[in-house]
């Protein structure tokens, strides 16, 4: 398996990793196999959060006895000195692991200010003195806010979303990291599920010596096909060119790329599928999406508030309530055209 240099870090990592948030949907006795099946397959580099729930604690039963081989990364989105040792005390703790190879501010909405006494870098920076964790990254999903992590030089590491429906303003954070020796982590590769062409993906990240993906695996049918295509390793032709141009014309621009940072809703929508149902119908079979349960789902946006939480907290400045409204008006009409099929 090709691997690759988290750049000033000097991790080691393999261009074919794996995003453990999934794995959270799993039960545990499952998740430790998947994990250790992926080990078993050569992937050697697990990203995981603090918030991923029990995430960490699956990543400790699975790949403790195989620590010195791997590189984990975890992350946490607490903005005190006190919360962030709190936090990394727990992921040690839970990944049954004395360090952290990567620790990670988790979705920063602005750059940490490093001369805070109390702040969450200076939490870094005590937890990397008592040897806790070995390197400083961040992560957000927003654009500008990566520039500037970027511009600050207090970083090892970016994560970003990044996949080929992104803009030319987020495929520039590729190269910005390079200049600056920064490794750079691509989270949603699939675009929060909207692509599922895997050869096109793969051959896309095999573009960028300096970006490692991490996908998200919940499923042995999915590690299979990530380590099927690792071994095939199809490259950048005419032919996967096109159809990444056809697939940028039809899906970039605006669009919920279900994070789910917008979560929970007071009314309780499911926000995160609800908000691009346009695509879930058109890109993947539509009649699982015509069940009374998915009815009761899209039907539970008639109770919006319009309390504009979801939109304060979309890291893509989404009109979250406009967007979720205009899905509901298109979900029944496609109800009605597609009934007499069901």
């Amino acid at each position: 398996m090709k691997t690759l240099t988290l750049g000033k870090t000097g991790l080691v990592v393999t261009k074919t990793s794996m995003g453990c948030l999934p794995v959270q949907r799993c039960d545990t006795d499952y998740a430790v196999r998947l994990l250790q099946a992926a080990y078993e397959g050569g992937i050697r580099y697990f990203d995981t959060a603090n918030a991923y729930t029990d995430s960490e604690k699956k990543i400790g039963l699975a790949l403790s006895d195989v620590r010195g081989d791997i590189v984990i990364s975890t992350k946490s989105a607490a903005r005190d000195k006190a919360g962030v040792l709190a936090h990394i005390e727990n992921s040690l703790r839970m990944m049954k692991t004395d360090y952290i190879d990567l620790f990670q501010f988790h979705q920063v909405s602005e750059v940490p200010d490093p001369n805070d006494p109390e702040g969450a870098y200076a939490g870094a920076l005590e937890a990397k003195a008592r040897g806790w964790i070995r390197h400083i990254g961040v992560t957000s999903h927003r654009v500008n806010v990566a520039e500037d992590c970027i511009a600050s030089g207090y970083f090892e590491t970016l994560q970003f979303p990044f996949s080929y429906i992104s803009s030319e303003r987020d495929l520039a954070l590729a190269q910005k990291c390079k200049e600056a020796d920064m490794g750079y982590i691509a989270m949603k590769g699939l675009a929060g599920g909207m692509l599922t062409n895997v050869r096109a993906c793969h051959a896309f990240m095999g573009l960028y010596d300096n970006v490692v993906p991490i996908w998200g695996i919940q499923s042995f049918e999915e590690l299979e096909q990530w380590l099927a295509v690792d071994r095939e390793d199809p490259k950048m032709d005419a032919e996967l060119d096109a159809f990444i141009k056809k697939e940028r014309q039809e899906l970039a621009g605006s669009f919920c790329r279900s994070c789910g940072y917008c979560m929970p809703c007071p009314v309780g929508i499911e926000i995160r599928n609800c908000a691009r149902m346009d695509r879930l119908l058109r890109r993947s079979p539509w009649q699982q999406y015509m069940t009374p349960e998915w009815q009761e789902k899209m039907n539970k946006i008639d109770d919006c508030l319009e309390c504009y939480s979801c939109a304060s907290k979309c890291p893509y400045q989404l009109d979250t309530p406009k967007l979720l409204k205009h899905m509901l008006k298109d979900y029944r009409e496609f109800y009605e055209a597609h009934k007499d099929l069901m």
